[in-house]
């Protein structure tokens, strides 16, 4: 038996839902390799010490609306601040490291964050110990984003020919789609928690029973068996991407801005608006143009369950986090591709107006806009739509 492991990037309850769960639930104690994850926290360490408190174990709440069903969590072995560059260096150089993961959000994509420039770090102590290759496994709404921290870690390497090539060859970049709904946790879900197990965790993970992840990429070496919890392993990532992120992420979007205007808390207070409702089939239809439509026959329906779970209180403010970043994957980047097809907008363009209304941006609409898409603020028929539901749904919070 061989000890295996997995350096994770932020140390978040998206990850402790998806990655994480999945590397443990998907082990056999008569599997050849066993793997475990060592997270890192983003920006604060909190989420580590919490952990390590109670050995890195965590609970992991599947909740729908008949009931809820907990599940120990054991594969996250080490958590760590993020500041510790040392430690974490050390963890990507080890030989038993087989991939890094990461969920540093859409924002940690861009060569002035922080998150790029510490995995470079990482790499670079794996290069210099000579590291047997290694996949660096992203898993943010963003599209292809392998290709995308690739090329992020490139540039930074740009006076380091040596490491540049070693990233090239000897590191795997692997694409991903990820899915399932996290909301955080309150207070009275720790106390549920300790009531109905015994076990006072002070960082339980509260998610839907649906869990989805598609990967395309290779795997140096070897890695954990995903695909035994379904995890499907696909050569061409960019029809699930767009499914999920315009489907699922850009009804989200809408529903949360337009939902935070007409006084939504949840999600499932948006999803029984009437109004709302009809705005996110109006959403699924004009997007679905652009896709496979077997697929949408049978993913949309699926979303319409999983909105429909009232037991998941997930605020619309934690979807509105980030917002210039997933609004521009989410919505600016279909309504481009639907009006270069000469196909009507209408319900991005309800999306964006309510977008703009809550973060209470100028009056100048197409200003705001270029934020978003230059594309979309040269498009004055678009434009002259937002600014007309501007105005329709007001501007207060």
């Amino acid at each position: 038996m061989t000890d295996r492991r997995i350096v994770h990037m932020g140390l978040g309850n998206f990850h402790r839902a998806h990655q994480c769960w999945w590397t443990w639930v998907v082990a056999h104690p008569d599997d050849r390799e066993q793997w475990t994850v060592t997270a890192f926290t983003g920006r604060r360490p909190d989420a580590a010490a919490v952990l390590n408190a109670q050995g890195c174990r965590y609970t992991l709440v599947k909740r729908d609306s008949e009931e809820d069903r907990f599940e120990i969590v054991t594969a996250l072995r080490e958590a760590f601040d993020g500041a510790d560059q040392a430690t974490f260096d050390a963890r990507v150089a080890d030989p038993a490291t087989g991939m890094v993961t990461m969920t540093v959000t859409e924002a940690g994509y861009h060569l002035e964050a922080a998150p790029p420039a510490r995995l470079l770090s990482g790499l670079r102590a794996r290069f210099r110990a000579g590291g047997a290759p290694i996949a660096v496994v992203p898993c943010d709404n963003l599209s292809t984003n392998g290709v995308r921290i690739a090329d992020l870690l490139l540039t930074l390497a740009a006076d380091e020919p040596d490491l540049r090539a070693w990233l090239s060859t000897e590191v795997s970049f692997v694409n991903t789609s990820v899915d399932r709904i996290t909301p955080r946790p309150t207070a009275d879900d720790l106390a549920k928690v300790e009531r109905l197990t015994g076990f006072a965790d002070r960082a339980p993970v509260i998610t839907e029973p649906f869990h989805d992840w598609v990967l395309s990429g290779d795997f140096p070496g070897s890695r954990p068996h995903w695909e035994r919890a379904d995890a499907q392993f696909v050569d061409d990532i960019e029809p699930w991407e767009h499914r999920k992120l315009w489907l699922l992420n850009g009804a989200h979007s809408l529903m949360a801005y337009v939902g935070l205007l007409r006084g939504c808390q949840t999600l499932a207070d948006a999803n029984a608006d009437d109004t709302i409702t009809e705005a996110t089939e109006a959403w699924w239809a004009e997007v679905a143009t652009l896709l496979d439509p077997d697929e949408v026959a049978d993913y949309v329906p699926r979303l319409r369950a999983r909105f429909a779970n009232t037991a998941i209180g997930y605020p619309l403010t934690q979807i509105t986090e980030n917002g210039p970043e997933k609004m521009r994957v989410r919505v600016a980047e279909p309504a481009v591709a639907l009006r270069a097809a000469g196909r009507s907008a209408d319900a991005a363009a309800l999306a964006i107006a309510a977008y703009l209304n809550y973060v209470e941006a100028s009056p100048d609409t197409a200003g705001a806009v270029s934020r978003l898409s230059d594309a979309l603020a040269d498009d004055k028929t678009f434009v002259d739509t937002i600014t007309d539901f501007r105005t329709q749904i007001g501007r207060t919070r």
